[in-house]
């Protein structure tokens, strides 16, 4: 039985128990008061013992006992009452199954529209939606929500759709360099070309690896972690940080530091790749010569900021897509294009907060709020 047929039902049933009861209680009111009040009008009209006696002419009638008078004229008026009474609440029963059925015809239509718009998804219609109208009710907040919904997966497919043709491309621009390299620099015996297409080739192969190293650690971090360990955070800071001083210096850019213990909760293999994407991020996005400030506090924060080109505020999102430079998507340069990406997935791992600003002068000011953690025993640290 349909939602719709129940509702009608239950207003039919509700109807003819109100009704029950309203005739009840009309019957039984009715019948005390006529008892008393119908023998009081008979004897006031007939004597108890005598004849009718009136203006008329003609032999007088006896009538009997006026109780018993009392009592045929009540059973009658009974009757018709209880007769009437029984046919318009079953009238009224049908009416308010007919209404009950037309009511919830009208609230149920927009459910109805959901169930069809909800056979039709694919991955092809997202773009579809309930767009509701009418007022602020239970049904126009489950549309908006089921909306929302379909918007979040209409953008995590397009992301998705994006990300593969964009990897088919990183991956495959590397691959034609060293093909191209070796078909080319090889083709002559002459040292000078060896060394040209050797470094080619390796400089090719850096990249693949990076690229798919990076697209692991992003696989890797999209996944639940099963379990966290207090991970000291100053000094993960401080080892990615000795390991790109060199570049950070070779391109005349300045790193300040200031960095308080803390422990968090983390991976403590995941960690150091957010740290360390979020440093080459700065070292690569930045002016030369430029700025970067790190640092940590005993709250679980880790802050980075860094000068570097003006960014608008709405295109902070599409940095955190993969393959995205600045305003350009797969964009020739040194680095994966994963590297927010990562950053943004290993945030979400954690289930830390993720707070990214665009400096009025240029760069970003990026601040990632994780949990904290009791320190290690001294002899248990790494």
């Amino acid at each position: 039985m349909t939602v719709r047929a129940r509702i009608a039902l239950l207003y039919g049933a509700l109807f003819l128990v109100g009704g029950l009861v309203l005739v009840s209680a009309v019957y039984l009111l009715v019948r005390n008061d006529l008892t008393t009040q119908l023998s009081a009008a008979v004897t006031r009209v007939i004597p108890p013992e005598g004849p009718v006696t009136g203006a008329t002419r003609g032999p007088s009638v006896h009538l009997g006992n006026t109780d018993e008078i009392a009592k045929i004229s009540q059973e009658t008026v009974l009757a018709k009452l209880l007769v009437v009474s029984l046919l318009a609440l079953a009238l009224l029963v049908v009416l308010a199954a007919v209404a009950g059925w037309w009511i919830s015809g009208r609230v149920l239509r927009p459910v109805h529209r959901m169930s069809e718009l909800a056979r039709r998804l694919s991955s092809d219609t997202l773009h579809e939606r309930i767009a509701l109208k009418g007022p602020q009710d239970e049904l126009k907040e489950l549309a908006d929500t089921l909306d929302g919904l379909l918007s979040r997966l209409q953008a995590a497919f397009e992301s998705r759709r994006r990300f593969i043709a964009n990897a088919s491309h990183e991956l495959r621009t590397p691959l034609t360099v060293q093909r191209v390299a070796a078909q080319v620099g090889l083709s002559d015996v002459t040292a000078e070309q060896h060394v040209h297409a050797r470094e080619q080739i390796l400089t090719a192969n850096r990249r693949s690896e990076r690229l798919i190293d990076g697209l692991l650690v992003l696989a890797r971090s999209d996944l639940a972690m099963a379990q966290r360990k207090p991970v000291p955070l100053q000094d993960v800071v401080k080892s990615e940080l000795a390991q790109h001083t060199r570049w950070a210096t070779a391109n005349d850019i300045t790193v300040h530091t200031r960095l308080d213990d803390c422990f968090v909760q983390g991976d403590p293999v995941l960690l150091p790749q957010l740290v360390g994407n979020l440093v080459r991020n700065a070292i690569e996005h930045n002016t030369r010569p430029g700025e970067i400030e790190v640092s940590t506090d005993r709250a679980g924060r880790l802050r980075i900021s860094n000068t570097g080109p003006i960014i608008a505020p709405e295109h902070l999102p599409a940095l955190f897509e993969p393959f995205t430079r600045g305003d350009e998507r797969t964009a020739r340069g040194e680095g994966s294009g994963l590297g927010l990406s990562i950053v943004q997935s290993i945030v979400q791992a954690h289930e830390a907060d993720l707070v990214v600003h665009a400096r009025d002068g240029g760069g970003l000011d990026v601040e990632v709020s994780l949990a904290m953690a009791e320190p290690l025993p001294t002899g248990r640290r790494s």
